[in-house]
């Protein structure tokens, strides 16, 4: 099929209603992160503790996805999601209406933490649901997987350049505490709708698909969450490189705008992606993609003004997408059927991990040394994201292989 015939055929299987859900669904854990750092930086006037806030969120919410991932693997996602999505915008109605008191920093810390570890990770999900959808459509099902993987990776990229910009517009129109409200909003009404959808019966114990509950840390998954991982500590380090940029030539609002301009490449060749010849491995997809992050990264060593910073980002957004969907991918045909939620909830979660430490690392470095040290951090994460690319060419290659015959004879 042609790639606009996969994509026609993929949203005429759930219809117009689940697409629209599953995507407004996912904004909610793409504006809460950045809106914690705001929210809680106003509050007590220090951006030190917001960042304390935000971080706090992002690594409890890695910690719990896979355990909710788990729990969706076993009794399905509709119950999990709808009680994920009540606590999670409870928490971060909590987390606002605790900033309107005296409320001393800890206690700001631990209510953002404890929101991010109820908030569901939609976008997993819903990549978990693709495989039954589309297990009765024959011969064609491994093409409409990969252009599953290939929406669902943009529609991320997607969540996390609309979200951050929808927090933006409402600071500025209304206040912090307005951005997480409408957070807590998009999440009680299009969480459930996520959670309510007839899809979610597809999935757990519900679906038959609990068989083969078999071990999922092998070597080729550690593998691929140490390549999710490199990637967060891609996104991380280069954020924190274009925030440090933008402030030393006078300009820091200018960060968001730029940084978005990832997610912009990103979106487009995702979407791209589905057109690439079945022939064409997930495992060699994922080696070019690295390569061309590693490649693409090294112009930031030398950028020292907001143009060039533009068209960098612009360009190396171009290898994020593909790499991402490649790995999850990989993922999803790596572990056994039933434990699919776990897998993608894992991978989720150590882009997270990844993402708080290049915060952090590459933000400790621009402190000490300007822009160029924090976009060394950038590099070097792309390097180790090629290098693991590479290792884990011949281990995937071969799994996949299996898994083709397996799912062939079935």
């Amino acid at each position: 099929m042609s790639p606009l015939a996969s994509y026609r055929r993929l949203f005429d299987l759930v219809g117009p209603l689940y697409v629209v859900v599953a995507f407004l669904g996912r904004l909610p854990l793409s504006m809460s992160q950045i809106g914690t750092m705001l929210l809680v930086s106003d509050a007590t006037g220090s951006y030190g503790s917001g960042g304390l806030a935000a971080g706090a969120l992002a690594v409890a919410n890695a910690i719990g996805s896979p355990i909710a991932g788990e729990l969706a693997d076993r009794v399905g996602q509709r119950s999990v999601v709808l009680v994920q999505s009540v606590l999670g915008a409870l928490g971060l109605v909590a987390l606002v209406a605790l900033t309107g008191t005296d409320a001393a920093d800890g206690a700001l810390v631990a209510t953002a933490g404890l929101a991010g570890l109820v908030l569901p990770q939609v976008g997993p999900l819903a990549r978990v649901r693709w495989r039954p959808i589309t297990r009765d459509t024959g011969h064609r099902q491994p093409r409409l997987m990969d252009a599953a993987f290939s929406y669902e990776g943009a529609a991320d990229e997607a969540s996390f350049v609309l979200g951050p910009a929808l927090v933006g517009v409402v600071v500025v129109l209304i206040s912090p505490s307005g951005a997480m409200l409408l957070a807590a909003g998009l999440l009680a009404v299009f969480g459930c709708a996520f959670a309510a959808h007839p899809t979610a019966r597809l999935t757990g114990a519900t679906s038959g698909t609990i068989g083969g509950q078999g071990r999922i840390l092998t070597g080729l998954f550690i593998g691929l969450l140490l390549a999710q991982g490199c990637l967060g500590l891609f996104f991380g380090s280069i954020q924190t490189g274009t925030t440090a940029l933008t402030t030393e030539v006078g300009s820091p609002g200018l960060a968001g705008l730029i940084h978005a301009c990832l997610g912009v490449g990103s979106v487009l060749a995702g979407l791209a992606t589905v057109a690439i010849s079945d022939r064409v491995g997930q495992e060699r997809r994922v080696l070019v993609s690295a390569a061309a992050l590693a490649l693409l990264s090294l112009p930031l060593l030398l950028v020292d003004s907001v143009g060039g910073l533009v068209l960098s980002v612009l360009l190396l957004g171009f290898g994020v997408a593909p790499y991402m969907i490649g790995v999850f991918s990989i993922g999803e045909r790596a572990v056994p059927t039933g434990r699919v939620g776990l897998a993608m909830t894992l991978l989720a979660g150590a882009t997270g991990i990844g993402y708080a430490v290049g915060s952090a690392l590459a933000g400790r470095l621009a402190d000490l040394h300007g822009h160029p040290a924090a976009f060394a951090v950038t590099v070097t994460a792309a390097v180790l994201a090629l290098v693991l690319a590479t290792v884990l060419q011949r281990p995937a290659r071969r799994m996949l292989a299996e898994v083709a015959l397996v799912r062939a004879s079935v």
